[in-house]
This record gives structure tokens, C-alpha cells and sequence, in this order.
């Protein structure tokens, strides 16, 4: 394959954008005129001229798609994604971060020790997986104990819950 075909110098225009991303030309227009994200290649700039966004342009589309999904209104979805440029700098969307969302706050896990509120400025949120916990009780309690067999009856529990 040549230069003159790889994604990064033909683009897509918004027909074309919308099949993939699952939304109307009506809404890329409106996301477009609004500011919330336009074409990263070619803006349109009259009548007959087209539009040509990026692959990840249509990326951040389809991320813009899932949190409206979930219920979440597009100006916080503008706030979280200028917060994502505040803390994690411009090229946050080609980072591994995994955003979270309840449809009213939205979260952006930058590792799986830090998972930042982008709705309360940056503000750090705490987290806590209970299986491992659950694992290193059983484990101290062990050494206290030795001869005793911890947690058997959670253990069976936790596989048939787990289906295992």
C-alpha cells in the first residue's frame, strides 16, 4: 500500500463518519457547529465542500456516542473531555484511559490506581477491588491460623456465584 492511501491522508467524510459511528448527520452537524468536536482534516468551508474527519476523530465520536448512550448531557461530556486535555494533556485520545460513566459524573481511569472525576475538576476518587481484599484476608488470617481452613464456605460461594 502507498502513502497516498493510508488513513491518515484520504480521510472520511460525514456520511461515512455517521455509518460508523451509529449517529445522524443531524447530530455530527450539531457536534460540529457546537464546538464539541469537528473534522481534524479538512472543515467544510462553503457549500460543496466536504468534511473529512480521522480515524481518530471517529474514535472520540463513537466515545461521545456511548457516554450520550448512558445518558450523559453533551455539556458534560465537553467539560470531562477539557478536563481530559487539562490533566492528561491534548493526546489523551490515543492513550489507554477507560472512561466510566453513571450518565451524571464521568470518570476517566488513567491506570488501575487512579481513576479522576473529570466532572469535579481532576478531583481523585478512591477505589477499592473487594476480591483481592477478600484474598489477602484469607491469607493473614492463614498465617495466624494455620491449621485452620479459612474462607471454604465463601469460596464455595464465590464459584457457584462466579459459575465455576
Amino acid at each position: 500500500m502507498t502513502d497516498a492511501n493510508t488513513d491518515s491522508n484520504l480521510g472520511y467524510r460525514s456520511l461515512q463518519v455517521c455509518k460508523v459511528v451509529g449517529i445522524t448527520y443531524r447530530q455530527l452537524d450539531y457536534w460540529d457547529r457546537s464546538g464539541l468536536l469537528g473534522p481534524s482534516m479538512q472543515v467544510a468551508s462553503g457549500s460543496g465542500t466536504q468534511r473529512l474527519y480521522t480515524f481518530q476523530d471517529i474514535v472520540t465520536l463513537r466515545v461521545i456516542k456511548s457516554l450520550k448512550d448512558a445518558g450523559t448531557s453533551l455539556h458534560k461530556i465537553r467539560l470531562a473531555f477539557e478536563q481530559l486535555e487539562e490533566q492528561v494533556g491534548e493526546n489523551w485520545r490515543v492513550l489507554d484511559i477507560t472512561l466510566l460513566s453513571d450518565g451524571t459524573s464521568i470518570y476517566a481511569a488513567t491506570s488501575p490506581e487512579e481513576v479522576i472525576d473529570l466532572l469535579r475538576r481532576g478531583q481523585g476518587v478512591f477505589g477499592i477491588a473487594v476480591r483481592p481484599v477478600h484474598d489477602e484476608v484469607r491469607g493473614e488470617l492463614h498465617k495466624l491460623f494455620p491449621d485452620r481452613v479459612i474462607g471454604a464456605v465463601e469460596n464455595e460461594k464465590l464459584a457457584g456465584a462466579s459459575g465455576t
